[in-house]
């Protein structure tokens, strides 16, 4: 337990920090009076994101500025929670087009999260690596997974699950990478899905060490059912762990490969 808190705490601590400077801007280092005030509003109107006076003052801001990225991305949010995506692709394509290092990586992450467009998510991703070609890329804008996962999930959910597996162990492989909430059990549910039970089985220990939930356990129970050993106990640790509300979890989507009360109830 106190291993799982320093990790959690830790992971907690990078999205924080992360977000931190994603909401803020060192307005003196910005070039030219108008961009200052832009990056002032910005920094300050951003604090009450999706309010109508916070998109008017960050409309203000690309008036005053209109190479200003921070401002198109920011006034793309609240389009894109309230699932008015065409506005959204409009203003966060022009923030990557004024500066991709910024953004890609959220708009990559938003194509899968939000648009399930996996395509269009690895493609962002991939342009990424490209400028950043070692090493961290960042987030998910919900914290649960390094790109180079996400950029994973994406591909194993386009059926090229071998190519998946090698990007999720390089990645867990790599001296900088924190292991993620769900980094393992992403890998044993595309090893269980190629039939590969004991690499499956091998990872869902390691998510129930680092931190268990009703999926993981719910598929350790198929593993066992289909070698004909006892799964009876896991399926009622399942049931539980979902009761109790140890499952996986996202404030606006599904996460990919969850289960739900249904499916561990009909194993």
């Amino acid at each position: 337990m106190e291993k799982f808190q320093k990790y959690y705490l830790s992971v907690l601590l990078v999205i924080l920090y992360s977000s931190h400077l994603s909401a803020q801007v060192n307005c003196t280092a910005v070039e030219g009076e108008n961009c200052k005030k832009a990056c002032e509003i910005f920094n300050y109107w951003g604090e009450f994101q999706g309010f109508r006076e916070s998109q008017e003052k960050l409309d203000q801001a690309i008036e005053l500025c209109p190479t200003f990225s921070n401002a198109y991305m920011e006034k793309a949010v609240p389009y894109l929670k309230r699932g008015d995506f065409e506005t959204w692709k409009q203003l966060i394509d022009k923030a990557v087009e004024l500066e991709p290092q910024k953004h890609l990586g959220y708009r990559g992450w938003c194509k899968y999260q939000f648009l399930r467009d996996y395509k269009g998510a690895i493609a962002d991703i991939e342009a990424l690596e490209k400028i950043y070609p070692t090493g961290y890329l960042g987030y998910s804008a919900n914290g649960d997974y390094e790109l180079h996962i996400a950029k994973a999930i994406c591909y194993s959910a386009l059926g090229q699950k071998e190519k998946a597996i090698r990007i999720i162990e390089q990645q867990i492989s790599a001296k900088d990478h924190n292991i993620g909430f769900f980094d393992y059990y992403q890998l044993g549910v595309t090893y269980f899905e190629l039939g590969k039970y004991d690499k499956a089985l091998e990872n869902f220990e390691k998510q129930s060490r680092q931190n268990d939930f009703a999926e993981n356990i719910y598929y350790k129970s198929k593993v066992s059912k289909i070698r004909n050993k006892d799964y009876l106990d896991l399926k009622k640790l399942a049931l539980k762990s979902y009761d109790e509300g140890k499952t996986m979890k996202d404030g606006y989507t599904h996460h990919f490969n969850k289960v739900y009360r249904a499916q561990i109830e009909e194993l």
